[in-house]
C-alpha cells in the first residue's frame, strides 16, 4: 500500500491600502501658489484582497491639496484669510497685484520670480 501526501499552498494576498479621492471638482485657489488647482481630497484606508481594495476601513479627515504644487493644507481656515492680502505684491506679466507669497499669478498662470 503506497500512501501520499499532498501539500497544498496556499497564498494569501491582503492587506491595508490608502486610496485618495477626490470629494469636490471645482478647483479652488491654492492659498500657496495662488493658482485654482487645489480641490477637496481624502484618504481613506481599504481592506485589500488580491491588489483589490474590498472594505473601507478607515475614513479620512478631508483637506485641500493643489495638484500645481502639491501643499496639502488641512482646511481653508483662519490661516488662508490672512495669507490673502492683496497688494504686496504685483505680477510682472500682466500687473495683476497679488499675495507675497504667491509663486505663480493666479490670473495668468506664469511663474513669479
Amino acid at each position: 500500500m503506497q500512501t501520499e501526501v499532498v501539500l497544498v499552498a496556499m497564498i494569501f494576498i491582503a492587506g491595508i491600502s490608502p486610496k485618495t479621492k477626490v470629494l469636490d471638482q471645482n478647483p479652488r485657489r491654492c492659498p500657496v501658489c495662488g493658482l485654482h488647482q487645489a480641490y477637496f481630497k481624502r484618504v481613506d484606508h481599504y481592506l485589500s484582497l488580491f491588489f483589490i481594495p474590498l472594505l473601507r476601513v478607515k475614513k479620512g479627515d478631508p483637506f485641500i491639496m493643489c495638484d500645481r504644487c502639491e501643499k496639502a493644507i488641512p482646511e481653508f481656515g483662519s490661516d488662508f484669510s490672512q495669507r490673502t492680502g492683496y497688494g504686496n505684491k504685483t505680477c510682472p506679466y500682466c500687473e495683476t497685484s497679488l499675495d507675497q507669497d504667491f509663486k505663480y499669478c493666479p490670473y495668468c498662470g506664469r511663474q513669479i520670480d
